[in-house]
Parts: structure tokens; sequence; C-alpha cells
């Protein structure tokens, strides 16, 4: 089963000055449409880790013990990639359920959706 967190932990996480990485996994069409502004999102889309695997990671990425949220548009590529890392060996990472398209609806609709 794939770790998860709710929007709503992401909100809380993000109103917080605890350190994490938010991975969007999104391509960039996707992301110059919307995105989250914050200096913890990093975009890495999950084509590119797809095709150069964990070194398509970014640094800050990379610790396996980094608390690390992966966020797409509905959840399912953040699963997927999320699944992917803990087979690889990062301990602290969730997907975000329901991905932007639900953070928008529920938590901030100025991020818009598509």
């Amino acid at each position: 089963m794939t770790p998860e967190i709710t929007v709503a932990e992401l909100a809380e996480k993000l109103a917080s000055a605890d350190p994490f990485v938010l991975l969007d996994v999104r391509e960039p069409w996707e992301v110059a449409r919307v995105k989250i502004n914050d200096a913890r999102v990093i975009v890495k889309p999950m084509s590119e880790l797809a095709q150069r695997g964990l070194e398509a990671l970014p640094d800050a990425a990379r610790d396996s013990d980094a608390n690390l949220y992966v966020l797409c548009h509905h959840g399912v590529r953040s699963a997927n990639v999320t699944d992917w890392l803990a087979s690889q060996g990062w301990t602290n990472v969730f997907s975000v359920a329901g991905g932007i398209d639900d953070y928008a609806q529920r938590i901030d609709r100025e991020v818009g959706t598509y």
C-alpha cells in the first residue's frame, strides 16, 4: 500500500518551517499552469525520472531518510513515484493523495485547476 498524506496534512507542512522536499512530478507545461509557490517545491517530471532513474533526482531528494512528499495532478503518478522510491530504500516518502487538483479545491482555490 502506498504511503500517503492528505492535502490538509500537506497544507500544515507548508505552513510550518519544517524541512522537507515537495517533489512535483508533473510535466513542465502542467507546472506552468498551476503550482504551489514554496521554496521546498522541486519540479522533476516523472518522464525524466523514468528515463534517468535515481540520477535524475535533485540533490535535496537524494537523501533516502529525508522527508519527501510527491505531488502530481490527481495522485496517480505521485503514487507510482512514491512506490518506486520506497522500493529503492527511501523511508520517509509519501504521495499527496488527490494531487494538486485536490489541494486547489480543498485548500487554496487561488492555485487554480486545469
